[in-house]
């Protein structure tokens, strides 16, 4: 999704609208290994366009598939993405960021939303991703000496060591008992 200043500024004071199916796959693969495989992403949204800066307010959607955190199995983790994204044409140009607003600058003249879309992508993704059969397996994976707890499993062994006395300590404790 490129276009050249002179191509976006005959929309000054219009509004562009934009809906296309990018196929980015190879670059998110490249960026990130884990990703094994993209659908074709569909970009929708509008540009306002004036001779100071483009604002592009884009939807992302798509399907990425990753491995599951626990099996390995492909899970499809579906994309829906809103943003604004600015681009001022003039690198003097002064611009009051408001929240959730990123800036850019034109290559040379040329506008390129696909690497502020590959950006966004890689931002979407989980550190960790479940299947189905994952989530609704009760049986961790565990091992020699080793296993997966969950974090209520945590909270409850906590629990039961703060309510434990070390036996050690036992004698202590009548100590002050007994001077209170």
């Amino acid at each position: 999704m490129k276009w050249s200043t002179i191509q976006l500024l005959k929309y000054r004071g219009k509004s562009m609208d934009i809906n296309e199916t990018i196929d980015i796959a190879e670059d998110l693969k490249k960026r990130d290994p884990q990703i094994r495989d993209v659908s074709p992403i569909h970009v929708t949204g509008n540009a306002d366009i004036t001779t100071e800066k483009i604002a592009f307010h884009l939807h992302i959607t798509g399907k990425l598939i990753l491995p599951c955190s626990r099996t390995l199995v492909d899970v499809d983790y579906p994309i829906d993405v809103k943003s604004t994204e600015i681009y001022l044409l003039n690198s003097t140009t002064s611009y009051e960021e408001e929240e959730d607003v990123e800036i850019h600058y034109p290559n040379g003249d040329i506008v390129d939303l696909d690497p502020v879309i590959i950006e966004l992508l890689l931002l979407e993704i989980p550190i960790q991703v479940f299947s189905e059969s994952a989530k609704n397996d009760a049986n961790l994976p565990s091992g020699n000496e080793w296993e997966v707890v969950t974090e209520e499993q945590v909270k409850q062994d906590e629990e039961s060591k703060e309510k434990k006395v070390d036996p050690r300590l036992a004698g202590l404790a009548k100590i002050f008992d007994e001077q209170s």
